[in-house]
């Protein structure tokens, strides 16, 4: 399609009333722009398609009246600007559309809450055109960083998406974004620019980009069918009510071809909800391939072929009903496939019907529906991109009571169990079927005593140049989290990676740590690391103590962090002490190699002291507040009440200072 650039106009001078004609200029010119900024601002509880057709009508409803008096439509004047300038953003027009349009936009966010769900409440928000009728109208879908982006400005009001969206789309300076808010309504146009700053860092010109993406353009859309039974019941309703006042057959008769015309299978079938249309990978690709992920795995089930449960798991995944269990892991987003979806298991599982699909490298969605008796049917959703050989090695398939059955990557060459607080017992062999399916594996205990802690260790195939084992246990998700484990520096050697947990020092580190990825238990976690950042000679000729910094890193990008110190412990699962745990950090990560960490100890004579120890690059601790001492070194130990404020800060070998993490 030939792009055409736009008519150029005049602008009206200073201070001289805007008349119709040039806002409907300005809003033709920067329709697209416009639409585009109200699409950002309106909240995104109102859904894709009415944010889309919000979005339209909020700029199409912004055009004055014809017979608006020109007298009460006047627009500022504009500096250093001559007559003859094109119109651009920031043209007197545009600007007064603009602020029109984010008033608009940010109303719908001030409606009161008995006010249905549906509609703003303001008299200039009643629905008007556009109007669609039987379509689901959205954005196209975008990728794993352009969802991030829909879910960070999900979490803040309308004034602090309206502030991102007018620096990042329109360049406006803070001054000016606040000034604007505040002559839209906004309470608080200050605060909602310094929240709106916070988004997108640290690369503000990447987020600029997405921000410009087809994930965020309303005038580029595409189209589902919206419930199709649904929109029959209500056919039949609205064809018995005339039927009642009309008494005619004919209007019957119609009413009823209407309703035959709309059923399902009549139409055209979205490709995206089509079972004919889903993704099959051949069953030996995975060895010819270099991108071992779930786009390897080949479709398995002794069910795979049958369409018309294939059919209701898809619909279920577009439009659940009320009778579907729906859930989805942190940083997962729920909405129906843009794209046909892959197919990777369809069978049946401890007595229910289970469907697996992958979705577009970035999710992994089980639907499951009970072959026999009363319960509805469940749809999980978990977060799965840029898997690989181990964390894309095995989904849960079925749960069933403290057992679980694993769904094994095609890759995988043996399976065992093992309990990883019985480090020095060999792991057992675990049966699979051949649709990969294994045998019933215990779960970690939720709650209660921690005596266990079973894990899968799998090894991958040596066809695909990998033949190493690894362990992966379940934390509640679809997908395991991959355990490994980074051993004690060096004297004089590099820095070292993290290896798998699977040598004698990893699984006695594990036996002492297993039972705290209890905390972690359905946050979404890809991988768990066990570093052993410093090991510190105790006081009074004690024995030797570890630091471990245990790292969770999410499938959506944060990570957690818990420090903890290993004293010496007549048992070799004894639990560890937690001294720290920070959310949302780098630290213990390649982006953030340098920690302090401290604890209050006490030795066998009773006597009490402060613990520190730094990484590698610590070259001196210092300890101040109520006790003072230092030492050179990665470690250091001073004598200290029980109860004493401490505070802790360390010298890196290549300059600058680390504060100790709590």
């Amino acid at each position: 399609m030939p792009i055409h650039k736009p008519q150029q106009r005049s602008a009206a001078a200073p201070g001289e009333p805007l008349g119709v004609q040039q806002a409907e200029a300005a809003l033709v010119e920067h329709y697209p722009r416009l639409v585009r900024l109200a699409y950002v601002v309106l909240p995104p509880s109102l859904g894709r398609h009415r944010r889309v057709l919000a979005a339209h009508g909020a700029v199409q409803r912004a055009l004055p009246g014809a017979r608006t008096s020109p007298d009460r439509v006047r627009v500022p004047a504009q500096s250093r600007r001559s007559p003859e300038a094109p119109e651009g953003p920031a043209s007197a027009p545009y600007a007064w559309m603009r602020l029109r349009v984010l008033r608009t936009a940010l109303a719908y966010e001030r409606r009161p809450g008995w006010w249905p769900g549906r509609l703003p409440a303001p008299a200039a928000l009643r629905p008007t055109l556009p109007v669609v009728w039987g379509l689901r109208l959205f954005p196209r879908a975008g990728g794993v960083d352009e969802l991030a982006l829909d879910r960070a400005l999900s979490e803040v009001p309308g004034a602090v998406r309206a502030a991102f969206a007018l620096q990042l789309l329109d360049g406006l300076p803070e001054t000016a974004v606040r000034a604007l808010l505040a002559e839209a309504g906004a309470a608080d146009p200050a605060g909602a620019v310094r929240r709106a700053a916070r988004i997108g860092r640290p690369d503000r010109a990447a987020a600029q980009v997405l921000l410009r993406s087809g994930e965020f353009d309303p005038c580029t859309v595409q189209t589902r069918p919206s419930d199709l039974l649904r929109r029959r019941h209500r056919v039949r309703a609205v064809a018995l009510a005339a039927a009642l006042c009309v008494v005619a057959g004919t209007l019957a008769v119609a009413a009823e071809k209407e309703v035959r015309d709309e059923a399902p299978g009549a139409g055209v079938m979205i490709p995206a909800l089509d079972p004919a249309a889903l993704l099959r990978t051949a069953a030996e690709q995975w060895a010819d391939t270099s991108r071992i992920d779930f786009t390897a795995w080949p479709v398995r089930g002794d069910r795979r072929g049958d369409g018309e449960l294939l059919g209701r798991a898809l619909r279920a995944w577009s439009e659940p009903s009320g009778n579907v269990q729906v859930s989805t892991t942190p940083g997962t987003v729920g909405v129906p496939p843009a794209q046909p979806p892959r197919l990777l298991f369809a069978g049946e599982v401890d007595g229910a019907a289970v469907v697996l699909f992958h979705d577009g490298g970035v999710r992994v969605v089980r639907y499951a529906e009970p072959l026999a008796g009363g319960g509805g049917a469940a749809l999980d959703f978990a977060r799965t991109d840029d898997a690989d050989v181990t964390t894309g090695a095995a989904v849960v398939v079925s749960r069933t009571g403290e057992k679980a059955r694993f769904l094994l990557a095609p890759w995988i060459s043996e399976t065992t169990t093992r309990d990883l607080l019985a480090p020095n017992t060999p792991g057992r062999p675990l049966e699979v079927d051949p649709d990969g399916i294994t045998a019933p594996v215990e779960r970690p205990a939720a709650g209660g005593g921690c005596d266990a802690w079973p894990v899968l260790q799998l090894r991958s195939s040596e066809r695909i140049v990998e033949n190493h084992a690894f362990l992966v246990t379940d934390l509640g998700d679809l997908a395991p989290a991959h355990l490994t484990y980074t051993p004690k520096p060096g004297r004089g050697a590099p820095a070292r990676q993290p290896r798998e947990a699977t040598g004698p020092d990893a699984l006695l580190a594990w036996a002492r740590t297993a039972c705290s990825l209890r905390a972690l238990a359905g946050s979404g976690v890809r991988a768990v690391n066990n570093w052993a950042f410093a090991e510190q000679r105790l006081p009074e000729g004690g024995a030797s103590a570890e630091w471990l910094c245990t790292r969770a890193d999410t499938w959506r990008g944060p990570g957690r962090v818990l420090v903890q110190f290993l004293q010496p412990a007549a048992s070799p699962t004894a639990p560890a002490a937690v001294v720290a745990d920070r959310d949302d950090t780098a630290l213990c990560s390649r982006f953030g190699q340098h920690i302090l960490a401290g604890t209050h100890w006490k030795a066998a004579s009773g006597r009490w002291y402060v613990l520190a120890a730094g990484s590698r690059a610590v070259d001196r601790i210092e300890a101040t507040g109520q006790v003072r001492g230092a030492a050179g070194g990665p470690t250091l130990a001073v004598r200290a009440p029980r109860d004493a404020s401490v505070q802790l800060t360390a010298g890196l070998r290549g300059g600058g200072t680390l504060a100790a993490v709590r």
